[in-house]
């Protein structure tokens, strides 16, 4: 779509979908779910902002309680390409080689895992939806 497809005549037109969900949409998708599980995994990926395999990793001993704080721990699997001639780190779309010059059919991948912790604040309803939930 360029910028003149945007003109008010256009955007009756067209469907303009969003990539993220409202606060009320939220409430009603946590709302509708059926049990304490659904109803927290909801919570915690809206108010958190973390992946799914972030959440579903969260153990007890993540949880405080007191300071109202979990910490999650960020995973994120990272592929690192490089030249099958002479090991150069390439870009995604490189074709050729920067260092050697090869024409490159199949670049070598090397998957490294990104970890880190990160520790974030939640609300006290959060807080009481965990402790019953524990």
């Amino acid at each position: 779509m360029s910028l003149n497809d945007h003109s008010p005549k256009n955007l009756n037109r067209s469907r303009i979908s969003k990539a993220y969900l409202e606060a009320e949409e939220i409430g009603k998708l946590e709302q509708a779910a059926s049990n304490l599980r659904d109803r927290l995994l909801i919570r915690l990926l809206t108010h958190l902002g973390c992946r799914i395999s972030e959440a579903l990793g969260i153990k007890v001993e993540d949880i405080d309680l007191v300071k109202h704080t979990i910490t999650i721990q960020h995973l994120k699997t990272r592929i690192k390409l490089g030249c099958p001639h002479c090991n150069a780190r390439l870009g995604r779309y490189h074709s050729y080689c920067p260092v050697c010059g090869a024409k490159v059919e199949k670049a070598s991948t090397e998957e490294r895992e990104h970890r880190r912790l990160r520790t974030l604040p939640i609300d006290s309803e959060t807080i009481s939806m965990l402790s019953e939930y524990i």
